[in-house]
């Protein structure tokens, strides 16, 4: 069982009649006689199942005026005019099956824009309820995945061992080294020793006196020695004076 839902109301529409179409440029709303719409009334939009009818009934009552079916929007039943928004041509029919070509016109400009949306909005879904109907009855294509015959594939796989060092014929090429950088070429990096001559210098201080200077080419001990006959030679001196 298929219910009525409404998809849109406007409170006020107007009617007018309408002249022949004079060329197949389309309808234009200036050869109305806008001042005086035929009739005025509500103007309702609803849908059963993917039918869908726009009703045109008295504003107090209810009771039915017109009714105009629309299969298709755009198309015959409800065609937009040539030069302005607000108005329509409309198809109606009574049920006799008779029909007429009546003007279609709204106050506003955003009543029009609303009659469009609810329109395209309802036939976008019957288009999208046809595609659903029509994959029931036909099966989708499968894929075929499948190898043809004489048809081959290569894959290329790494292989982990368990320590984890890849199995790959790379890490042959690099068995033999251990991660350890080499050390650097020739002698770069080493320090040079210090020269003969000023390891056997002796360094001295700038106080020190000729006479305790060490003789040259004496060793360490013939300094020591000479240091201590220095020292009796000053104590034989020191004899001589008189202590207090």
């Amino acid at each position: 069982m298929e219910y009525e839902s409404v998809l849109i109301v406007k409170p006020e529409v107007f009617i007018y009649k309408i002249p022949p179409r004079a060329s197949n440029r389309g309808y234009k709303a200036a050869d109305w006689n806008l001042k005086e719409p035929t009739w005025t009334g509500r103007m309702r939009l609803v849908a059963k199942g993917t039918a869908c009818i726009l009703k045109l009934e008295d504003k107090t009552s209810g009771a039915l005026f017109a009714n105009c079916p629309i299969d298709t929007y755009p198309g015959v039943a409800i065609e937009a005019v040539s030069d302005s928004s607000r108005y329509f041509v409309i198809r109606v029919q009574d049920d006799n099956g008779r029909s007429a070509f009546l003007g279609l016109g709204f106050g506003d400009r955003s009543d029009s824009f609303d009659l469009n949306v609810a329109l395209q909005d309802h036939f976008k879904w019957v288009k999208n309820q046809e595609q659903i109907e029509k994959e029931k009855t036909e099966p989708k294509q499968e894929l075929d995945l499948g190898f043809k015959e004489g048809e081959t594939i290569k894959i290329n796989m790494r292989i982990t061992k368990k320590d984890g060092s890849d199995g790959s014929s790379r890490t042959g090429k690099n068995k033999g080294s251990t991660g350890v950088l080499p050390p650097p070429p020739g002698g770069l990096g080493k320090i040079a020793p210090p020269p003969a001559a000023a390891a056997t210098t002796v360094r001295q201080s700038p106080g020190v006196s000729p006479a305790h200077r060490p003789a040259a080419g004496g060793s360490e001990w013939t300094d020591y020695a000479s240091a201590g006959g220095n020292q009796g030679q000053q104590n034989s001196a020191n004899a001589n004076w008189v202590q207090f």
